[in-house]
């Protein structure tokens, strides 16, 4: 069992960006997804991939996705497609993009693994649902498929954390619940069988309801005797 921990940074110039993920390898981030949204100088970014040896993960939410981008559908794409010919290991495409297909498509040809993610911020699937929404993202070739969803009590980690057990053999897959009755499948997930799960880099810089840092999840896996 591999734990891996992806650090979320919402950069606003690339010269914060590079602080950043120097933090992130410092605190020993396995992965560093480098959000785009807030980033004034995005056309270029092949100076951030030489800067680290980790994979970076590129992720331009949009407003409605409770993320910052102001820009229109076309314009997220074209965002995305220059952190692919920049040299990121990943890209995150929204499942329900209406470009998601044509994306995908673009990013494969230039050698970058799509992440297809799946977000829901008002409550959480049952396992069926999450199956069918598993079952097109690899039908849709995602190297990662990635299923959120908001825990409104703590139970509501069970059945996330009980899909992850089984669905992870079938595709790389991040899941687990947002929002702070979600702390427990944010950090438990990995041990389940998920790919990875995601930390902020300190203490109220999180990019996402519930967030931990990365400390804060290391320390945890320590006292549960988790190897990571």
């Amino acid at each position: 069992m591999t734990l891996r921990i992806c650090v979320s940074i919402l950069p606003k110039n690339n010269a914060e960006a590079l602080g950043l993920i120097e933090k992130a390898e410092n605190a020993k981030a396995d992965l560093i997804e480098v959000r785009l949204d807030c980033l004034e100088e995005s056309r270029n970014l092949k100076h951030l991939v030489k800067s680290t040896k980790l994979p970076l993960i590129a992720t331009n939410k949009l407003k409605t996705e409770h993320g910052f981008f102001s820009g229109t559908e076309t314009d997220r794409q074209r965002t995305l497609l220059n952190a692919a010919k920049s040299g990121f290991e990943y890209v995150d495409v929204d499942y329900s993009s209406s470009k998601r297909s044509e994306t995908v498509a673009k990013i494969k040809n230039l050698n970058v693994k799509p992440i297809i993610s799946y977000h829901k911020f008002d409550g959480i699937l049952t396992v069926s649902a999450m199956e069918k929404i598993l079952d097109e993202q690899i039908a849709s070739e995602a190297s990662i498929c990635k299923i959120v969803l908001t825990a409104k009590q703590i139970e509501d980690n069970l059945p996330i954390l009980s899909f992850v057990s089984f669905a992870s053999a079938k595709a790389k897959l991040v899941c687990f619940c947002m929002g702070e009755h979600g702390k427990t499948s944010r950090l438990l997930s990995p041990a389940f069988g998920a790919y990875f799960t995601f930390a902020s880099l300190e203490q109220e810089s999180e990019t996402a309801s519930g967030q931990m840092n990365i400390s804060e999840m290391r320390t945890a896996y320590s006292l549960l005797g988790i190897k990571h």
